[in-house]
């Protein structure tokens, strides 16, 4: 039975045998249904390219919790991070202030969720980058529509879609052939 007042980011990263990739959202644990091969591989595919030019000062990790707030500790399929932010191999969380990019892959079931709930949460943590990746049709294809943080009004706006490579400046130089999907 849920607490009276909702879950906190205490009880998600203590209550004993929660399933993997539980995250909790305004005092609700929300528990995933299984990946489909296009949601791991594009995560595979990402983080390599990601890492294959990260500068020294930035970390990318895969499926960490980020603690925004007392209430919400969602978990980013890929989160760039400050190098500094990352403290050792039991560690088990970021903090949302450390994030520089927050990458969701949609999936059916949570693409309410990453497109408009995370949207307004990582915005409000100040983190600078979201990506928000689906599937193209009919090839199946990601396509990464990438939004930057406005510091006028504290909200994304979307500056792409990238659908066969993205080739970005920001938060570092970034070149990933979204196509070599199909060789994962």
């Amino acid at each position: 039975m849920p607490p009276l007042d909702g879950y906190t980011i205490d009880d998600l990263l203590t209550l004993p045998d929660l399933p993997p990739h539980t995250e909790l959202i305004d005092g609700s644990l929300v528990l995933v249904s299984p990946q489909r091969y296009f949601h791991f591989a594009t995560i595979d595919l990402l983080v390599a390219g990601l890492r294959s030019t990260v500068p020294s000062h930035l970390k990318v990790a895969r499926e960490m919790t980020v603690v925004l707030d007392r209430r919400n500790g969602p978990e980013p399929d890929i989160s760039v991070i400050k190098a500094a932010a990352r403290k050792g191999l039991r560690q088990t969380y970021f903090e949302g202030k450390d994030v520089v990019l927050a990458v969701e892959v949609i999936s059916p079931e949570s693409e309410a969720r990453d497109r408009l709930t995370k949207t307004h949460k990582y915005a409000a943590a100040g983190i600078t980058y979201y990506w928000l990746v689906e599937m193209t049709e009919p090839d199946q294809y990601p396509a990464v529509e990438i939004f930057e943080l406005s510091e006028a009004t504290g909200t994304y706006r979307s500056i792409g879609t990238y659908r066969d490579r993205v080739k970005v400046d920001k938060p570092y130089p970034i070149d990933i052939d979204l196509t070599a999907i199909d060789n994962l």
